[in-house]
């Protein structure tokens, strides 16, 4: 795999796909890879496919069953805008194919974060992997011990880990609001691959640099081989008329 050409923001959707409705991915295994690991977390998921502000770049978006959206930048110029099974586009890239699988746009019911974010913070790629391994070893102690003595579902052990907040930066420049980010993101940055391949340390710093970016109520964290973002959840008002 390449590395992504700085955040994997979303395209522009529109024309430039190839000729003929085929997928127009030039590097299959690139994009094998990623959506190969998309499809192990979740063998149902969908896959789209935004033709890239850059010519020859298509951005591929995923989600995550913990509810996180993750993106990899791929060489190829895509077919627009469209989305399709990732399993059925990693089965026509296997056997070499060119055609895109069929459209299935009315299952992205998800927004995108804007094209532009700003970085607050620059964390070694080592870090967060202790982060994620020390969150799964917590969950298989709770899984076989219980937590205080007292048994715990394996569903609410994994949202709780899932929603503990294990790193928080604080931008020096204004508005300069703390920006949390969840073991959600950083799960899905380790698991999908977007640290390489290398098993880094905290100490060395391995692993490569993971950028944290906002951008709205938008957090990403992007790693070298791709970015996860989340959005945080808007507070509501009830008020009596």
């Amino acid at each position: 795999m390449t590395a992504t050409d700085g955040p994997a923001a979303p395209a522009r959707s529109g024309g430039g796909g190839p000729v003929g409705g085929g997928h127009g991915i030039a590097d299959a295994a690139d994009a094998g890879a990623f959506l190969a690991r998309l499809v192990r977390l979740d063998r149902d998921a969908p896959v789209r496919l935004r033709s890239g502000g850059v010519r020859g770049r298509t951005a591929l978006w995923g989600r995550l069953p913990w509810g996180v959206l993750v993106v990899r930048t791929v060489a190829g110029d895509g077919p627009g805008d469209a989305t399709v099974s990732a399993g059925e586009l990693l089965a026509e890239l296997a056997a070499g194919g060119a055609a895109l699988p069929t459209r299935r746009d009315e299952r992205w019911r998800w927004p995108l974060p804007p094209a532009a974010s700003r970085r607050v913070e620059t964390l070694p790629g080592g870090e967060l992997r202790r982060v994620a391994a020390a969150a799964a070893d917590a969950l298989r102690e709770a899984g076989t011990h219980g937590v205080g003595g007292r048994a715990v579902g394996q569903r609410a052990l994994r949202d709780a880990l899932l929603d503990h907040v294990p790193v928080v930066v604080t931008p020096d420049d204004p508005p300069g609001e703390p920006v949390e980010v969840t073991q959600r993101m950083v799960q899905g940055l380790v698991r999908m691959g977007f640290l390489g391949a290398s098993q880094g340390s905290a100490e060395t710093g391995d692993g490569g640099d993971v950028q944290v970016r906002t951008v709205g109520r938008w957090v990403g964290l992007v790693g070298p081989y791709g970015a996860i973002w989340s959005q945080k959840a808007t507070e509501l008002a009830v008020r009596p008329l």
